[in-house]
């Protein structure tokens, strides 16, 4: 079995696309999101959608199986809100440990399903990035505007939601660990912490770290203020496989900062951006067509090393990404030398 590093040097990797945009081509009720386990729960569970790898494993399976015929190389548990501070919103903290374990079993069976169901695909590996979202409260941000240095929640209490949502994805079998979708960077140091911890704690061989971030707006910066840069620089530390962005904007608005991230990033770069921008109903109408073509050529001029899409991607997004990019060379990873910048 190859390492993930190894197949990197040799192509760009497809990772999947949006998870919620064909969750909600289900139409799926309330009852949906109960099931049976919870059909008498106190709270409203629709919208819900990492509790349906519980009460719709079928359907959370299916849409894997997609993007894997799409094309895709990686493909995220649907976790992304699976930790107990969100999982509040529902009254379901309890339960955030059995989702993340439940996703990614699902996710590996995707994969052997799909591997058995296509065996001239078998010398193709595959892998399951356990994804681990931002939080539905940060660390760097007062939800007070009255009261600038109120946070609702302590570094310590994001950081052992996390660490929980770790084990889970672990011992769910997962690959990879995705931090993702980063508006604050203080969130995603809490998350690397977990993640070292929980390997440092157990022996385990640590998993390779994917992170993520996403600009809000065409300054440039995060949500909580940091550059691309200094955004990069702050989680350096954790020796990632790979730093890039996704969310927040379409390719088109996305491109500048992919181009500056590729030119100061010592490890691998991703990039799976939105379907273009919404339009007023929050819909997103970018065809695939015109999302690969971006994607094509970031990759043609030595941008990234994964792609894949975001927000309003569907499996056709993937395929066409997938098909525009077969058989461009990755970006080379540059060379660092001792006591020097990175040069290209």
């Amino acid at each position: 079995m190859s390492n993930i590093r190894d197949i990197l040097k040799q192509r760009i990797l497809i990772i999947d696309g949006a998870m919620g945009t064909m969750i909600q081509r289900h139409k799926l009720t309330e009852e949906d999101y109960r099931g049976e386990r919870f059909k008498d729960w106190p709270s409203d569970l629709k919208g819900n959608n990492d509790l349906l790898s519980l009460t719709q494993p079928d359907i959370i399976k299916g849409i894997h199986k997609e993007y894997l015929e799409a094309g895709a190389d990686i493909i995220e548990t649907n976790t992304f809100n699976a930790q107990r501070i969100s999982m509040a919103d529902y009254h379901m903290e309890d339960i955030a440990f059995e989702i993340n374990v439940a996703a990614a079993k699902i996710a590996r069976q995707s994969i052997e399903e799909f591997t058995n169901e296509h065996p001239s695909t078998n010398n193709e590996q595959r892998f399951v990035a356990g994804a681990i979202g931002p939080m539905n409260k940060t660390l760097s941000l007062s939800p007070d505007v009255n009261n600038p240095g109120y946070r609702a929640v302590t570094f310590d209490e994001v950081m052992n939601a996390y660490y929980e949502q770790v084990k889970g994805l672990v011992e769910g079998g997962v690959d990879l660990l995705l931090i993702e979708t980063i508006f604050d960077t203080l969130n995603a140091k809490a998350a690397i912490f977990a993640i070292k911890k929980y390997f440092r704690d157990t022996g385990k061989e640590e998993l390779p770290v994917m992170i993520s971030g996403t600009i809000t707006d065409a300054s440039g910066r995060t949500l909580s203020g940091q550059t691309l840069e200094a955004f990069y620089t702050s989680v350096l530390h954790a020796k990632p496989l790979s730093i890039g962005l996704n969310c927040a904007l379409g390719a088109k608005e996305m491109r500048p900062h992919i181009e500056e991230l590729s030119g100061i990033a010592s490890c691998y770069t991703s990039a799976y951006p939105n379907a273009g921008l919404p339009n007023a109903m929050g819909e997103y109408d970018e065809e695939p067509a015109d999302t690969s073509h971006h994607l094509e050529e970031w990759a043609a001029e030595g941008f990234v090393n994964i792609v894949g899409g975001c927000c309003g991607t569907t499996p056709d997004h993937i395929r066409h990404i997938a098909e525009q990019v077969k058989g461009i060379k990755p970006r080379q990873l540059p060379v660092v030398e001792e006591n020097s910048t990175i040069t290209a």
